[in-house]
């Protein structure tokens, strides 16, 4: 991976007071998060603790209270935090006739492909593929990826309006051990070389343990946060965790 820039550590993000609710049910109560960019910052908890409608809130998708702030300034102004997401899958029926410089160019652009087709545009994709060894994908058919091929592509198309913020929402459904391994070494070396912050929702508590910097206890609200070791040392880890594998 090529390295673009080194995290100042000196941008911040807040989440105050966010909450979602849906009808008379609520969702999630009183969300209080503050990140920095360089920072890998794991989202954990039992199946229904709210990971993914955290997610979609920050995102803008569904409605919700509270606020979000963005601590970075250029010629005194306060910028306007960009965010780049990875969702858990993506839905392409077999047969589709997309390659993945047709669906990057598209994105990026907003308009059909063919109307986007030159050198300039190709170089781009093509060196945002490379950062996840994913350029020899340039013309395969995006139905015809692996899951880890997928996700690697989906992860280039995510950084390429250079995020503040990038959501990883349960990215590795599917992948198998050594696409994990691989999945978490790539994240752990943007983050240390990509002015940004990452979200990562996740089941696998090993692999958090081994890179996350900071990991975030969600059941409906923040249950704890800190570091691995305060998180999983917590009487709020053991009785949700161990909940958890009583019920299975």
């Amino acid at each position: 991976m090529k390295k673009i820039i080194k995290p100042c550590g000196l941008h911040c993000i807040k989440v105050n007071h966010l909450g979602v609710s849906l009808g008379n049910q609520e969702i999630l109560k009183d969300i209080n998060l503050h990140m920095h960019c360089g920072s890998l910052n794991a989202v954990i908890g039992p199946n229904g603790a709210g990971k993914s409608t955290l997610i979609r809130a920050i995102l803008g998708d569904i409605p919700h209270t509270g606020n979000i702030e963005f601590k970075d300034r250029e010629n005194g102004q306060i910028q306007k935090l960009k965010i780049g997401y990875v969702p858990q899958s993506l839905n392409i029926e077999k047969q589709t006739p997309v390659s993945v410089y047709d669906m990057i160019a598209s994105y990026q652009s907003h308009f059909p492909v063919f109307l986007v087709k030159n050198r300039k545009v190709k170089n781009k994709i093509l060196d945002y593929l490379k950062v996840f060894e994913a350029d020899y994908l340039l013309d395969k058919q995006v139905c015809n990826l692996s899951g880890g091929e997928l996700q690697r592509v989906l992860l280039s198309m995510a950084i390429m309006d250079s995020p503040n913020l990038l959501l990883l929402d349960e990215p590795v459904s599917g992948i198998d051990r050594n696409g994990m391994e691989l999945f978490y070494k790539t994240i752990y070396q943007l983050k240390e070389h990509y002015d940004l912050a990452i979200i990562l929702i996740s089941h696998d508590l090993d692999y958090v343990k081994r890179y996350a910097d900071k990991v975030i206890l969600l059941e409906k609200t923040v249950l704890k946060q800190g570091s691995v070791k305060e998180v999983y040392q917590s009487k709020e880890f053991l009785k949700v965790f161990q909940l958890e594998k009583e019920e299975t």
